[in-house]
Order: structure tokens, then C-alpha cells, then sequence
């Protein structure tokens, strides 16, 4: 896929994560915001954590893209600690 330009959804996709936090009194949550793409929770996070890994969506909106690699690199590194602890939980 790399090479080719992002698709408008993918491009969407990256909007609304700069942006649907933007303000106390934002006028829809991000599931609202999720559900106007016409895309489920699961096909937009797949859709977000695909595109975040091509560098077209890099040059697109290189904070965006950082910050959801920051983020998931977090959110994996917490499940593997919490499994190498013996956590209970888990």
C-alpha cells in the first residue's frame, strides 16, 4: 500500500483524531464523530492504526500520526508489563 496516496477516509480518519476533542462544548462525542464516517468503532480504529503506519498519512499530519504511534506503543507496553508481572487480572 505504501506509495499510494491516502484514501479520503483515511484522511478522515486523521481529521477527526486532531480534532474531535477540540473544546469542552464540542458538539458530538467521538463515537457520534466515529458513526458519521459510517464506520464502526472497530473498522475506524482498524482503519486509524493501518494508515498511521504508511508514511503518506506521516506527511499528512505528522502529530497526529506520532502521537497514535506513541499511543498504541504505550497502550501494548502496559498489556506486556501487566502479563510479566503475574497481575492477577490478566
Amino acid at each position: 500500500m505504501s506509495g499510494m496516496t491516502l484514501t479520503d477516509k483515511e484522511r478522515a480518519v486523521l481529521d477527526l483524531e486532531r480534532s474531535w476533542w477540540v473544546g469542552a462544548d464540542a458538539p458530538v462525542t467521538k463515537g457520534e464523530a466515529i458513526a458519521a464516517l459510517g464506520l464502526s468503532r472497530a473498522q475506524y480504529y482498524s482503519l486509524r492504526d493501518s494508515a498511521v503506519e504508511r508514511p503518506e498519512a506521516e506527511a499528512y499530519d505528522p502529530l497526529v500520526v506520532r502521537r497514535v504511534r506513541r499511543d498504541k506503543a504505550a497502550r501494548r507496553r502496559a498489556r506486556f508489563e501487566g502479563r510479566q508481572t503475574g497481575d492477577p487480572r490478566r
